[in-house]
């Protein structure tokens, strides 16, 4: 319960701070209607995915429960697809914006990654408390390799952006997500914590390097005008793909009966999903590579390392 507590002045301080230095937006143009519809089909067909996901695990995946809340949870993302269509330009996904291939794409990306980086948030202290007897707070110190590399990561990607390109930087980013999940589903019951630490700093580089620059390349793809809601979508996918992610790879898990050998499996899976992201990400998302950046970083390097 602190855990939630502690939140409350961090929040005071940051509405604080943002009452004092955001200056007052000015007066729209036009009223938008809120997507009520949207919002509710939505929230209906996650909801029931998720909760399918964990009762299965308990109560099997072959019971009528489980196939009414996957059958509900299709027939709402359907009924959200036509609510967003009527909606117009008040829906919540607009669709001149998801006819945006390479927003559509970065969107996908996301939503995939974002299951990858939730999961590992939560399995990896899991791992460590239950098989490596770690406390709490070691068990969070046990985090610092990755969310250690992902903090220097995020200073260094917009620099890395702006030599590389758009493209450059998430593909990169998705493999290097990819490669941490791949080296960190080698865990077995017994391995040692530092057999850990090389998987979680590649996995932290991917983490600061992807959404440093999904997010840019997702919001540039679109009309400047866009560049709210654009980053607002790109941030409920973000949502959305973690919590679907955790309830995959929770079923994954609670459906072995060895507990390391199930969080090896997830992430086997985890693994393989960041490629399929990393391979949409190589063929939408921010156009074509930018050739004259590549050779102007290039020699960059080179120059800095006689």
């Amino acid at each position: 319960r602190w855990v939630f507590f502690l939140n409350l002045p961090i929040a005071l301080a940051a509405i604080l701070v943002t009452y004092l230095v955001v200056a007052p937006d000015a007066a729209a143009d036009k009223k938008e209607k809120i997507d009520y519809p949207g919002m509710g089909t939505l929230t209906v067909a996650v909801f029931a995915l998720l909760l399918g996901l964990d009762l299965g695990t308990r109560i099997g995946w072959s019971t009528p429960w489980i196939y009414g809340l996957f059958a509900l949870s299709a027939l709402a993302f359907l009924m959200f697809f036509f609510a967003e269509r009527r909606a117009g330009d008040n829906a919540l996904v607009p669709d001149d914006v998801m006819r945006n291939t390479g927003f559509a794409a970065a969107c996908l990306t996301v939503l995939a990654m974002s299951a990858i980086f939730f999961a590992a948030l939560l399995y990896l202290p899991q791992y460590m408390a239950h098989e490596l007897k770690f406390s709490a707070i070691e068990c969070g110190a046990g985090l610092l390799p990755m969310m250690g590399t992902f903090a220097v990561t995020s200073f260094v990607s917009g620099h890395l952006y702006a030599r590389l390109g758009p493209k450059v930087s998430v593909v990169g980013g998705a493999l290097f997500l990819a490669a941490g999940m791949f080296l960190l589903s080698r865990l077995e019951t017994g391995t040692p914590y530092h057999d850990l630490i090389f998987g979680m700093v590649v996995l932290g580089v991917g983490v600061g390097l992807f959404y440093s620059s999904i997010t840019t390349a997702g919001i540039t793809a679109l009309d400047p005008s866009r560049a709210s809601l654009a980053g607002a979508i790109v941030y409920m996918f973000q949502i959305a793909g973690g919590s679907i992610g955790l309830g995959v790879n929770t079923a994954i898990v609670l459906s072995n009966t060895d507990f390391a050998d199930g969080i090896s499996i997830a992430f086997l899976v985890d693994a393989i999903i960041a490629v399929c992201g990393a391979v949409v990400a190589m063929l939408f998302v921010g156009g074509t590579v930018d050739r004259d950046k590549l050779v102007e970083g290039w020699r960059h390097k080179h120059r800095a390392h006689p």
